[in-house]
């Protein structure tokens, strides 16, 4: 027994392994598979890429790259077959994760490379390699609506907010800058991390809308999404960072595929038109604007009882309600729509009568019949538990604007290419895109940002006593 208990007592002293004694996500100690370098990639046919779900990173619209990441893939691809002792070709398999999930990705051995399109912090307990630089020192830097007040030096934004994605770069920058506000006895930046539905792109939109104040991103990324959102404006001067490069990540026990990234990025050149596709697809597409102006407050204040009223009786949100409201009328109950969409929440007489709804002339029959409806998508189409309520929403939403038959075939679709088809963000609406194009994926995406920015300001949008109530 002593010297059992001796054996033991030597044990607990050595040293851990840095996997288990660095502190990380939880994917990052999760069981990884076996290594694949450069021969059993090519081997097996198929590079597994691991990209930011981002549309600016890695998105697709009828058959045409949009993703920044996209043009860079596609020719390491062709790098790669070029260079194939057998004449065996490889293909991409893209895998979108979200930005923040990349690296754990990458450990567990979900693919074989990292392609962030942005810039990617890497924290203690991410074993990765990092590959040389595609651009290097990139600034990160302020971005707000034209119009908005000046700032002159980062000292002017002490006590102000910036909007930020999730796995924003921005945070780390902010850690410092804090630091030094401090030692000035000067109130910090404050960090509003916004909903994970939405990406760079979408942040940036509801700064120009308005309904965010202002963020902070990396300067090619302000630039290129201000081509297509004119209202931007990109603060070139206010740098909060510019000490970060933009990378690819392999695994350390990926040494030949490193290699060769690092000698394809030694001759590639950016095509001279690799935004035309971006600019021609998304010119006319994100004009999102802010449902809380003074006329906008005004005219949802008339239809808010109503809308209570029918969210309680079918189990939403009333303020979901009167989000895809203001999409659909921008809360004017007398509009008309083509074929046959009428009123507040622009329902047809068909959808109408499908729920027992003859009358959507008036207000209560309009919002009536349209509550019913998303119901009964929800309820036959959308109510399993496998669905969290964000993107069963999505989904519901989905359904409302492009019929859910046709949604459920895009999951299926989504499940056959390996994506998850229980999230519509970033996942189906992949699928969406590159078969139908923007316009279910914009439509979804409005009324779940105009979702967001009431959700924002319920305080103000409820009367006391229900806020009391609900309490």
């Amino acid at each position: 027994m002593l010297r059992l208990l001796l054996v033991l007592c030597l044990l607990a002293a050595l040293p851990l392994s840095v996997s288990a004694r660095v502190a990380g996500p939880p994917e990052v100690g999760s069981q990884a598979r076996s290594a694949r370098d450069l021969p059993a990639i090519r081997s097996s046919g198929e590079l597994r890429v691991l990209v930011n779900q981002s549309r600016n990173s890695s998105g697709s619209v009828k058959g045409q790259s949009i993703g920044v990441e996209y043009h860079r893939l596609r020719a390491f691809e062709q790098y790669l077959n070029r260079n194939s002792r057998d004449g065996r070709s490889l293909r991409l398999k893209i895998i979108p994760k979200a930005k923040d999930q990349l690296l754990g990705a990458l450990q567990r051995g979900e693919g074989d490379l990292v392609a962030p399109g942005e810039l990617l912090n890497v924290r203690t307990g991410h074993d990765v390699s990092a590959s040389t630089a595609i651009r290097r020192e990139v600034p990160l830097v302020l971005v707000s609506k034209q119009g908005n007040r000046h700032y002159r030096s980062l000292e002017q934004l002490a006590g102000r907010s910036l909007s930020l994605p999730a796995g924003s770069a921005v945070g780390e920058a902010l850690r410092r800058i804090n630091q030094q506000l401090e030692d000035r006895k000067l109130p910090p930046i404050v960090v509003e991390w916004v909903d994970p539905s939405l990406a760079v792109e979408d942040v940036l939109e509801m700064v120009q809308a308005g309904i965010f104040e202002r963020t902070a991103v990396e300067l090619p990324i302000a630039e290129r999404w201000a081509k297509v959102m004119p209202k931007l404006r990109v603060d070139k001067h206010l740098i909060l960072a510019r000490d970060g490069d933009m990378k690819w990540f392999v695994r350390p026990d990926a040494p030949m595929l490193r290699a060769s990234i690092d000698r394809f990025f030694s001759t590639y050149q950016s095509p001279a038109d690799q935004d035309a596709a971006f600019q021609r697809v998304y010119r006319r597409l994100y004009k999102v604007h802010s449902p809380l102006g003074r006329t906008e407050r005004q005219r949802l204040e008339k239809v808010r009882p109503v809308l209570q009223q029918h969210a309680e009786q079918q189990g939403f949100d009333w303020l979901m309600l009167a989000a895809l409201a203001f999409k659909e009328s921008t809360l004017n109950p007398s509009a008309r729509g083509a074929s046959g969409a009428t009123g507040l929440m622009q329902i047809t007489p068909a959808a109408a009568r499908s729920v027992g709804v003859s009358n959507i002339q008036n207000l209560d029959g309009n919002v009536q019949a349209s509550s019913k409806y998303l119901a009964m998508i929800r309820r036959n189409f959308f109510n399993s538990p496998q669905l969290n309520e964000r993107e069963r929403m999505a989904f519901v939403l989905a359904g409302y604007n492009l019929g859910p038959q046709r949604v459920q075939s895009l999951r299926a679709e989504a499940r056959r290419r390996g994506l998850n088809p229980n999230q519509w963000f970033f996942q189906v609406e992949r699928v969406a895109m590159e078969q139908m194009g923007m316009g279910v994926v914009s439509y979804v995406n409005a009324v779940n940002k105009y979702y967001l920015a009431y959700d924002r300001e319920r305080y103000l949008l409820e009367p006391q006593s229900q806020r009391l109530t609900a309490k």
